[in-house]
């Protein structure tokens, strides 16, 4: 039935009252998706028009980024336009006005399940608000090149950036505070992942002005310590002593990326339907930089870089007790191919 109602907007270009009427008995015939954006049979009307007049607005931009950037037909774009992007920007705008602050949106996502694209197309929806939005991700947060040397020589097992223990909290804290505080200039730092050889460097930062939105994304956003003792059971490839040493100490550092997470004003959490999908996407990123002329890893090397991550923070016991908390404001399940079958709400 969307699939219909998209196309014929994809062929017309407009939306008449039957094709209104259809898209709110659709709204509320998921219980789910329709109790994450606040959508009744009193406001389905008046929200169902409003997205609508917001769909014809932004189409044309987001369509031709996505026809550049991403390798999803305009349909598959389209309904996640319609059932996510929009409606999900909606309800962070409608959250910045009742704050009157910057308002703080935290996306945890494990690698390839589409953060960086997402918070792009939400930023280009934001003009349409006349909202400023920053796009910050965690691995803008790394310590310097040499701050990271110094530690790889503490602890010789950090032999990639990327765990806990390899960001500069405190640099993390005074950006978000800052634009918390309303302050009308923040500087903002950068990291350039080819410095060094791939090793990656704090690079050039930029100063951004009277911030509205900040989308504040990372493979572990939000994540907290879990009970030491679910180690003891851990799947693979935390399987030695050593790695599960590696583990509760990771899940140890996890405490002092706390008053980070306190800066957040809500978490949504990209949740895949298998975590193994971050291989093939893994793969898929690598695949078309070597189609670009760069360096990429070979399947091996992929292979053993996910399971370092899966080693220090794995995704089956983290992110399952996350999802149940009163943390994550709703949950996106992510299909292989990007698109999605669920959103919800535990609260």
């Amino acid at each position: 039935m969307l699939d219909h109602l998209l196309n014929e907007f994809l062929v017309t270009g407009e939306m008449d009252a039957v094709w209104l009427t259809a898209a709110q008995q659709l709204a509320l015939a998921d219980q789910e998706r329709a109790k994450v954006f606040n959508i009744t049979e009193d406001n389905v009307a008046q929200v169902i028009l409003e997205r609508s007049h917001l769909l014809k607005s932004v189409f044309p931009t987001v369509n031709q980024f996505c026809q550049k950037n991403l390798s999803i037909s305009t349909l598959s774009m389209l309904q996640l336009l319609w059932d996510l992007w929009l409606p999900w920007a909606t309800k962070m705008a409608v959250s910045r006005e009742s704050l009157g602050r910057a308002f703080i949106q935290g996306i945890l996502g494990v690698q390839g399940t589409g953060k960086t694209t997402m918070c792009q197309i939400l930023s280009i929806i934001f003009e349409y608000f006349n909202y400023k939005t920053l796009s910050l991700s965690l691995d803008d947060l790394y310590k310097t090149y040499s701050d990271r040397q110094a530690l790889q020589k503490q602890d010789p097992r950090l032999i990639w950036r990327g765990p806990p223990g390899t960001h500069d909290i405190n640099l993390g804290l005074s950006v978000l505070t800052q634009i918390r505080q309303g302050e009308s200039s923040v500087t903002v730092p950068q990291f350039d992942k080819s410095a060094y050889a791939g090793a990656g460097d704090r690079t050039t930062p930029k100063i951004v002005t009277d911030i509205d939105i900040v989308l504040f994304e990372g493979w572990f956003v939000g994540v907290v310590p879990i009970d030491p003792q679910l180690f003891d059971s851990a799947p693979p490839p935390i399987i030695t002593a050593a790695d599960r040493l590696f583990a509760r100490e990771m899940n140890e550092q996890l405490q002092t990326y706390l008053p980070l997470w306190e800066r957040l004003d809500s978490l949504i959490v990209l949740d895949p339907q298998d975590y193994h999908y971050s291989f093939a996407w893994r793969k898929q990123a690598e695949q078309k930089m070597i189609a670009a002329g760069k360096s990429g890893m070979n399947d091996a090397q992929i292979e053993e870089f996910v399971n370092y991550f899966w080693r220090s923070l794995h995704p089956e016991l983290f992110i399952p007790s996350l999802l149940q908390s009163s943390q994550v404001e709703f949950v996106v399940k992510v299909n292989h191919d990007h698109s999605f079958t669920r959103i919800y709400t535990n609260k």
